[in-house]
């Protein structure tokens, strides 16, 4: 490893400049969170325990294990306030290695993906309002992507407040599903037996798992927070701890409703729930709320993914185009439109049949059967591909809190994760237990996740070699 593998990056730009309040971090976290997923897992999740009270306990779980790596963050981004978040820690507890390959897999297939499969879950319900031929998933994801990086490139006031707006709606949206499922209850529903099931709880955990991702992303933005000290640690524990209980309130309302048996059965659990006091008006409203959710998640990603590789351009001059900042809307421009069009080919290449004939006929040539290409625009099929990879990352920044306890602990840590090592020791064995769980359930496809991990490597040994000497007094 060089030396300067373990010496810290250069400062932020001027160009960043503390605008986000608690408010605004809450609202990243909320907007990217409660995207579909709570609309779409929680029957798979009943159908993998056996009673009401199992199906609750597993969420409560799920949020407790969420809660505890926001502590693990808050401690991370308060201590390294630098835009970037993963970057910054992986970089200074492993290496320049490590925060490059994160870097660079962001920008290849994670972040990116995860953008256009939120495009996609948007256009699939979007196209039950109205479709208007058979390329309305592929244009209205294409809009999706677009109209929201058109907002964000207006500049920060533009972007946060659409953040916050859209996250607004999520509210009221969820609300209402909270509202309709207490108040207008079947007795039918709650007396109906409970028919036994054969599923995993393991698999239930990893589906509650996945329904509280994303809200790590708030450290990408740890640059641009106001009183960060006080701020970063707070909007952590509010914001996950927020997702805790509404996922706890949401789900009770799901079983209020219809019963835990309605509830395993349901194909549109949510749906169902607002067909009771609304009738068939009900499934177009439900459609609007998740198309709001979407919405809300795929701007948050946009708006905290593009400071992943404005940071990675600050240490790699042969990259220094990425950290370019417009001097008056504080965006990162280049970083941004480089995302924008990674998601877009990525929409047009995993959500086309051209595309998907392509990379089929390119797995055919190392010998590999077609792939199937369902769910979401099939965005599903490349990220179940790369979710190990994901969480080999999530489960090394547990680790660099250890890491950077130790090789810098002379830095002032204004804000410690409490019962330290318990607490982050809790996270590392999520996070290894989900990379346990992504690895069986990838399969062969994790082929296809290494790929672009081998290219990152080989850019990485490029790129260094006109890599940025680290400041020492960078915090």
């Amino acid at each position: 490893m060089d030396s300067a593998a373990r010496e810290v990056a250069p400062p932020q730009p001027a160009a960043v400049k503390p605008h986000l309040g608690l408010w605004d971090i809450v609202s990243i976290i909320l907007g990217i969170v409660i995207g579909a997923g709570i609309y779409e897992t929680a029957p798979f999740i009943f159908q993998n325990v056996s009673s009401p009270a199992m199906g609750l306990m597993v969420w409560l779980a799920g949020g407790i294990l969420t809660f505890i790596g926001g502590l693990c963050y808050a401690e991370l981004a308060s201590t390294y306030p630098r835009s970037g978040g993963d970057y910054v820690y992986l970089t200074k507890a492993f290496g320049r290695w490590a925060g490059f390959l994160f870097g660079w897999m962001q920008l290849a297939v994670l972040m990116t993906g995860s953008i256009g499969m939120m495009a996609y879950i948007f256009a699939d319900y979007a196209v039950t309002l109205r479709k208007f031929g058979p390329a309305s998933e592929f244009i209205y994801a294409t809009a999706a992507v677009s109209g929201l990086s058109i907002a964000n490139l207006v500049g920060l006031v533009f972007g946060r407040r659409t953040q916050n707006f859209l996250t607004g709606l999520k509210v009221l949206a969820i609300g209402s599903i909270v509202i309709a499922g207490f108040f207008w209850t079947e007795a039918a529903a709650a007396k109906a037996p409970i028919v036994a099931g054969s599923g995993s709880l393991g698999l239930a955990m990893i589906l509650v798992l996945y329904t509280y991702g994303g809200w790590n992303d708030a450290a990408l933005v740890a640059a641009e927070v106001v009183d960060k000290p006080r701020n970063l640690p707070l909007a952590f524990m509010l914001g996950t701890g927020s997702l805790m209980l509404v996922y706890l309130l949401v789900n009770g309302a799901y079983l209020n409703a219809l019963g835990f048996q309605g509830a395993r059965e349901s194909k549109a659990i949510a749906a169902d729930v607002l067909a009771r006091p609304f009738g068939t008006f009900g499934a177009k409203a439900m459609a609007i709320f998740v198309m709001v959710s979407a919405l809300g998640a795929l701007n948050g990603m946009i708006y905290t993914g593009s400071r992943i590789y404005a940071s990675l351009g600050e240490d790699y001059p042969a990259l220094n185009w990425l950290s370019r900042w417009h001097p008056r809307r504080s965006v990162p421009v280049l970083s941004m439109l480089m995302q924008t069009a990674i998601t877009l080919f990525l929409v047009a290449l995993v959500g086309t049949n051209w595309g998907r004939n392509l990379i089929n006929a390119l797995v055919s040539l190392i010998g590999f059967e077609p792939l199937s290409w369902q769910g979401h625009g099939g965005f599903e099929t490349l990220l179940r591909s790369t979710a190990p990879v994901f969480w080999a990352f999530f489960l090394m920044t547990g680790i660099s809190v250890f890491v950077l306890r130790v090789r810098d602990s002379n830095t002032l840590r204004l804000w410690k994760v409490p019962l330290y090592p318990l607490t982050p020791l809790i996270f590392c064995a999520m996070c290894a237990y989900m990379l346990y769980s992504a690895y069986k359930y990838a399969g062969k496809l994790l082929v296809i996740g290494v790929v672009p991990v081998l290219i990152g490597l080989i850019f990485y040994w490029f790129a260094r070699r006109s890599a940025v000497k680290p400041s020492p007094n960078q915090p």
